[in-house]
């Protein structure tokens, strides 16, 4: 009499059973580990014991003389590589997109980069910026051009570093921009080359019927904007000084100087920092999905 009903509750039941797999993959690598930062975080903590502490760890990371500047060219480093991969991705992506020859080729020249690993690219562009010996000072020198300590000046070092970031990650955002063109019918082009040509395609086609794709680019550009670390490490090391530190660089010689518990609530402070600001820009641009 009760098997039906069963068998029913069991076949209703049957597809949550898929969640589980990645349920329990995002319980123990994040669920877990988030947890145990925020604990570890209160703590003076080694690889064999921890002493609680309270808040005492955010307040020394707080009152780091070096935080204002490095929050600061953590802002500006996000704001200007998002921004440059928009403002360059999606002309490349167009260009790649309209009918010229070779299109494969360009494509794979301008996604090259993204595959370099980023430390190696880092070490490359060290060596290519030295102010004497580098390949970009020697061919700018045979121009006329005065010698540029690109890395040296703390002036200059940070927005060094953000040239070759968008250099990097250029590539990404063209492939998405391509995506979000291609996925455009054609004849909403026809009727914008019967209007008008290149200015009308752009303006009243591409532009706002690619606009998810902006955004997709403008908020993992930003998000990794605020997260990076490899690259500045790589091509700076947070100098000359701290001219160029960012957050996770602060983050990270807390730790080399073996205070773990102090690294600990700066990425703490960072995880809940990305959050803060991504969170509420994700929204903003779901509301403006949604209105399209």
């Amino acid at each position: 009499m009760n098997s039906q009903p069963r068998a029913k509750h069991l076949m209703g039941s049957y597809p949550y059973w898929f969640y589980l797999p990645a349920g329990l993959l995002f319980l123990m690598f994040f669920l877990i580990p988030t947890a145990m930062s925020f604990y570890y975080s209160l703590t003076r903590w080694t690889l064999f014991d921890a002493t609680f502490i309270g808040l005492d760890n955010y307040k020394t990371f707080l009152q780091d003389p070096q935080l204002k500047m490095a929050f600061r060219n953590t802002i500006i480093y996000a704001l200007l590589t998002s921004g440059a991969k928009v403002i360059i991705g999606l002309p490349l992506a167009m260009l790649l997109t309209s009918r010229i020859k070779f299109p494969s080729l360009f494509r794979s020249v301008i996604y090259f980069p993204v595959l370099v690993s980023t430390v190696a690219a880092g070490i490359t562009f060290y060596a290519l910026m030295q102010p004497s010996t580098g390949l970009i000072n020697v061919t700018l020198r045979n121009f006329g051009v005065p010698r540029i300590d690109w890395l040296g000046d703390p002036a200059i070092a940070l927005y060094s570093v953000v040239i070759v970031d968008i250099w990097k990650g250029v590539g990404i955002a063209m492939v998405l921009f391509m995506a979000g063109i291609q996925s455009i019918p054609l004849e909403y082009f026809d009727a914008a080359r019967l209007e008008g040509g290149v200015w009308v395609k752009f303006r009243h086609v591409i532009l706002p019927l690619s606009r998810n794709a902006t955004f997709t680019v403008i908020l993992l550009s930003f998000i990794g904007g605020l997260r990076t670390f490899d690259l500045i490490w790589a091509m700076t090391h947070g100098g000359p000084g701290f001219a160029s530190d960012v957050l996770t660089s602060v983050i990270f010689k807390e730790y080399q100087a073996g205070f773990y518990g102090l690294s600990t609530a700066g990425n703490v402070i960072m995880f809940l920092l990305v959050t803060v600001i991504a969170y509420p820009l994700m929204r903003f641009f779901n509301r403006m999905e949604l209105e399209l």
